[in-house]
């Protein structure tokens, strides 16, 4: 039926050609964005899910941080420790060479003046051995953890080494020297034993800090494993996208084109009233 009150070509064309044009909407809108699913109207779930994957991602961020930290913290640790494992070496050749006893007075009370000053330094060095606030080796504190997931709910723990003179690790007291070749002599066992027990110390201090390391490099790869993850999910296919946008601004022109027809078709009605 020709009717001029309703132009039902005009109708389908033109819807038609509003959804050609929502079509090609979207698929500029990912192009722009290099997103399939840029918010939660394009997919409620897929953007959930992605929402989700992403606020793990920057918690990660977190959780390496605090491995740096702590590595950080141990690193200093273990460079004051090989510091003083030189140190106590140097004690050792000091009380050898005092423990001559062909040595006059003199010699050995220079030994003895070197032996203390290294001796204080080593104290010294431990007092410097701090990181972030945290010293491991003065015996100011148990241990130190890092974080080691996105829920805070796991953590790596690095025990401390308490390098005080007179401890368990240095044996030597913080006021021992030696003024006569006996007392050096005597001296000997226990720096060897100090020299030791900071040998095991610092293989331990070795030891966490590669974990650290180990751990932060997963956390590494993790993120980058979810960043994945989360692009398959949301990214947009651009060549695909490329093709459609093509395809769809010709349909567009085409839809335009079947409307203006469409609107001209009632005019031809004209011609049976002449």
């Amino acid at each position: 039926m020709n009717s001029i009150n309703t132009n039902l070509g005009a109708m389908v064309a033109l819807q038609n050609l509003n959804k050609i044009t929502a079509d090609l909407r979207v698929t500029q809108t990912r192009i722009s964005t290099g997103l399939k699913v840029g918010s939660a109207k394009d997919d409620g779930a897929i953007y959930a899910i992605a929402q989700s994957q992403r606020a793990e991602i920057k918690a990660l961020d977190s959780v390496k941080m605090s491995l740096s930290r702590t590595s950080s913290t141990v690193d200093v640790a273990m460079m004051a420790g090989e510091s003083i494992q030189d140190m106590l070496s140097d004690l050792k050749e000091k009380a050898l060479a005092a423990s001559d006893t062909s040595l006059d007075t003199t010699s050995r009370d220079a030994l003895k003046a070197d032996f203390t000053a290294i001796r204080n330094q080593i104290t010294k060095t431990i007092a410097n051995a701090t990181f972030n606030g945290i010293n491991l080796l003065n015996g100011s504190r148990a241990n130190v953890g890092a974080i080691a997931n996105a829920q805070g709910t796991s953590h790596l723990t690095v025990d401390a080494e308490d390098m005080s003179l007179g401890g368990g690790i240095i044996t030597l007291g913080a006021s021992t020297d030696f003024s006569t070749a006996t007392s050096a002599q005597a001296l000997l066992s226990t720096l060897d034993d100090s020299i030791g027990n900071m040998s095991s110390a610092l293989a331990r201090l070795g030891t966490s800090s590669k974990s650290l390391d180990r751990h932060a490099t997963f956390i590494g790869k993790l993120q980058d494993t979810m960043d994945g993850a989360v692009g398959k999910l949301v990214d947009a296919d651009m060549a695909k996208e490329a093709t459609k946008l093509q395809a769809l601004q010709i349909k567009q022109q085409l839809a335009i084109q079947a409307l203006s027809i469409a609107n001209q078709s009632q005019s031809y009605m004209l011609s049976l009233f002449r």
